[in-house]
């Protein structure tokens, strides 16, 4: 094979292994196959195909005092370009004070797992067809009603590669779709978005999104104008799954130790074990679960306070944040495991938020409430204060009021001025838990799977004079 030729995945990934006596290495070589459709003013607008790789070299060094790291990370793809990857990390390493996360690299992978030898899988074009078949009538019926629809889908299958020198060889293959629609009036008062995700576009329910797109554009057609204030409010799944997302990243146990985030108690302590909810809640994750499935070891290209690259190919259990409404467990790596003795809980990459018994439906809950706001998403959302885990955000694409179990129309745009875990604590009901999209946090983690809330007074600080 040429110097210039692009490398199966699996033999970058070998290639990258060849250390100096006494070093080790690991390395990640992801391979990225996207489908994409974008739609605008009633028409498909672009659409294309693309590949890509990225690839991550971690050198381990022995230095005085411990393990020094060197990370390099580039779309390297031939001999050559790995070459100087390689070299990349080697410097870096040689440069490095001892790592404060070392620990011995991970021996032992979950049990079973896909074939190494396999190549990446691409994504099917398919998928896409299914999407762009179902906006062909959705057109039609919207440039009738005088609406326009607007839109991103997209079908991603990410193949990562994961070999170390203490001989893990793991593949992981990722499939991933979304469906994002925005339907408008041509003046723009009035407008609604729906997002739905999973594992293929095939599988989602794009008559079912326009329907919903439909209904609320309907719902708008009256306009009613609202101070700031607290509203009993409903927030939808998908506004949920933002919140909690946000509640997620903040889980971190080195900084709940140190006193810097919503989880830390007096002394250095920690709150795990209080209950913050009298609703008993579970927020949880796990590697296996129907429809969420995400990646059963952790894959860490640069290391955090919380997610270590000595981790690589940890095997992934299933994990509760929170258990019938107490906190459970914060993140930590192997290392701030056992300097704080507890056991080590990596991130895992979905998220999942359960009332047990819940069986109520959003509509439910709308027909049992006699005065209300019912939102479809936020957006722009911005931590505020990391001690509250304060946030604030916008309303976006339609805020409705329901009156004796009826929606009666759409009211302004507001600024809000919240914290998720405080709105746990005040929640009172919960509908039941169903897969999502977030809106604004997708990009980051799109597999979740949320209940509705009834908050009985959630905080519209402003009115904003957005549309």
């Amino acid at each position: 094979m040429s110097r210039y030729s692009l490398l199966p995945a699996q033999e970058a990934a070998e290639r990258a292994l060849e250390a100096p006596a006494g070093h080790q290495r690991i390395a990640i070589v992801q391979e990225m196959s996207e489908i994409e459709l974008r739609f605008a003013n009633n028409t498909v607008s672009t659409n294309g195909r693309r590949r890509d790789r990225r690839t991550t070299v971690v050198t381990f060094r022995p230095v005085p005092g411990g393990t020094a790291v060197g990370v390099a990370s580039s779309a390297a793809g031939t001999a050559a370009e790995l070459a100087q990857l390689v070299e990349e990390s080697e410097a870096g390493a040689a440069g490095a004070a001892p790592a404060e996360d070392a620990f011995p690299l991970v021996e032992d992978g979950p049990p079973g797992g896909e074939p190494w030898e396999e190549p990446p899988r691409q994504a099917e074009v398919g998928s896409v067809h299914h999407v762009a078949g179902a906006l062909g009538p959705a057109f039609g019926r919207a440039q009738a009603e005088g609406e326009v629809l607007a839109g991103f889908a997209a079908q991603h299958l990410h193949t990562t590669y994961l070999a170390t020198s203490t001989g893990l060889r793991l593949r992981h293959t990722q499939p991933a779709a979304k469906l994002e629609m925005v339907g408008r009036s041509p003046q723009g008062d009035r407008s609604a978005w729906v997002g739905l995700g999973g594992r293929d576009l095939a599988d989602l329910d794009v008559a079912g999104a326009e329907d919903t797109l439909r209904g609320r554009l309907a719902w708008a057609e009256r306009r009613l104008d609202l101070p700031a204030g607290r509203y009993e409010t409903l927030l939808p799944p998908a506004a949920v799954a933002d919140l909690m997302i946000f509640m997620s990243a903040a889980m971190g146990g080195r900084d709940a130790e140190d006193g810097r985030s919503v989880f830390s108690a007096p002394g250095g302590r920690t709150r795990v074990g209080e209950a913050l909810s009298p609703t008993p809640f579970t927020l949880r994750g796990d590697p296996a679960e129907p429809g969420l499935a995400c990646a059963p070891f952790l894959v860490a290209s640069v290391s955090g306070r919380d997610v270590s690259v000595f981790d690589n190919g940890l095997p992934l259990e299933p994990t509760s944040w929170l258990s019938e409404g107490r906190l459970q467990r914060l993140r930590y790596h192997r290392a701030g495991a056992a300097r704080s003795g507890v056991p080590p809980a990596p991130p895992i990459g979905n998220l999942l938020l359960e009332v047990p018994g819940a069986t109520s439906s959003l509509e439910e809950m709308v027909r049992s409430t006699q005065r209300a706001l019912l939102l479809t998403c936020l957006w722009y959302i911005r931590p505020v204060d990391p001690a509250t885990l304060l946030l604030t955000g916008l309303t976006r694409d339609g805020v409705y009021l329901v009156e004796d179990g009826e929606v009666v129309g759409a009211v302004n745009n507001f600024r809000f001025n919240e914290s998720p875990v405080d709105l746990l604590a005040r929640a009172s009901e919960a509908g039941r838990t169903q897969a999502c999209l977030a809106r604004e946090a997708n990009e980051w983690l799109s597999r979740t799977a949320m209940p509705a809330l009834r908050i009985p007074d959630f905080n519209m600080s402003t009115v904003s004079p957005a549309s």
